[in-house]
C-alpha cells in the first residue's frame, strides 16, 4: 500500500503512519523485481492441492512431493500454502445399531491392538448412515488393519441383515485357508445374529466385539467414517441417490489406490500392500 501511495504522499509520512521502519520498506521494495525461486514449487503444490480437491493439508502434500523426490521441509510447504491461501477443507449422525442383547456377545479379542503384520490378519467393520434427498442410506464397509484398505462395502436403503451378509460374501473372496483372520465390530444387532456368527465360523474367522459404550475400542472404523464424510459427503453436491452411489464408488477407489496415508510410509493402502507382498 505504501509502495502504491508513494507517488501521492511523502514516503516518510506514510512510514510513520504505518509504523514501519524505513529500512524494512526499502528491503521489500528491492525484492519486488527478484524472480521467485519457489515459483515451480508453488505451482506443483497448487496442482497437488486441486488434484485432491482440497482434501490434502501440508503434511500430505509434503509426502506427495517426497514421493516425487522433491526434497522440501513440511514447514516450508505449510508456509507456501499459507501464502497461497490453500487450506485443507477437511476439518452426520452416527448410526447406532445396538439394540441390547439379541444374540451372542463375543469377547473383545482385539483389545485396541490395531496393528497387523500382514494382510487378512485383522479386519474391522461397522455401519454408518447418510441422509440424502429425504432418504436414508446405510454403508457397511470392511477395512483391513494392515494397510487401512477398504476391502469391500455394501449400500442399502435399510439397515437389514443382507447389507452385512452381501458385504461378507465379497470380503471372504479375499481369504484363503491360511489367514487366521479376526473380524472386529461393535455390539450391533447384525453382529450378534446367529447367521453372521455362523458365516464367520464356516470361514475359520474369529469374532471380536468392542465393549458397550467404549468408542476407543472401535477407533479405526470411526476414523474412516469421519474421513469419508469430511472429504466426500460434506464437500460435494449430489443430484440423485444414484449419482451419490457412483461418486462414493469413485471416492473409495481413490481412497484405496491414490490417497496417501501418513502411516504407514506416506503411500496409499494398495501401494503399501503391493510393496509388502513384493518384499515378503
Amino acid at each position: 500500500m505504501i509502495f502504491e501511495l508513494r507517488l501521492e504522499y511523502p514516503v516518510t509520512s506514510l512510514l510513520e503512519l504505518a509504523q514501519i521502519p524505513r529500512s524494512t520498506f526499502y528491503y521489500w521494495v528491492s525484492t519486488f523485481k527478484r524472480p521467485d525461486k519457489d515459483a515451480a514449487l508453488k505451482a506443483r503444490i497448487t496442482a497437488i492441492y486441486h488434484e485432491h480437491k482440497g482434501r490434502y493439508g501440508y503434511r500430505r502434500i509434503t509426502d506427495v512431493l517426497h514421493n516425487e523426490d522433491e526434497c522440501v521441509n513440511h514447514k516450508k510447504v505449510q508456509r507456501i500454502m499459507q501464502e497461497l491461501g490453500l487450506k485443507s477443507i477437511v476439518r452426520m449422525k452416527k448410526y447406532r445399531s445396538y439394540k441390547g442383547n439379541v444374540g451372542k456377545i463375543a469377547p473383545n479379542i482385539l483389545e485396541r491392538n490395531f496393528s497387523a503384520s500382514k494382510p487378512n490378519e485383522k479386519w474391522v467393520t461397522d455401519i454408518t448412515e447418510f441422509k440424502l434427498f429425504g432418504e436414508k442410506l446405510y454403508l457397511s464397509p470392511m477395512l483391513d488393519l494392515f494397510n487401512g484398505e477398504v476391502i469391500t462395502y455394501t449400500v442399502n436403503s435399510r439397515p437389514v441383515y443382507s447389507l452385512i451378509s452381501k458385504m461378507l460374501d465379497h470380503a471372504f473372496e479375499r481369504l484363503d485357508n491360511q489367514d487366521g483372520l479376526i473380524i472386529h465390530s461393535d455390539q450391533g444387532w447384525h453382529y450378534q445374529m446367529r447367521q453372521y456368527q455362523q458365516a464367520l465360523k464356516e470361514h475359520g474367522v474369529t469374532q471380536s466385539m468392542s465393549r458397550k459404550g467404549i468408542g476407543y475400542d472401535h477407533a479405526v472404523i470411526e476414523s474412516f467414517f469421519g474421513t469419508l464424510k469430511s472429504e466426500f459427503l460434506y464437500i460435494q453436491e449430489f443430484e440423485s441417490v444414484e449419482q451419490f452411489k457412483t461418486e462414493l464408488d469413485q471416492y473409495i477407489t481413490y481412497y484405496n489406490h491414490k490417497r496417501i496415508k501418513a502411516k504407514p510410509k506416506g503411500v496409499s493402502p494398495v501401494q503399501y500392500r503391493t510393496h509388502a507382498l513384493e518384499v515378503a
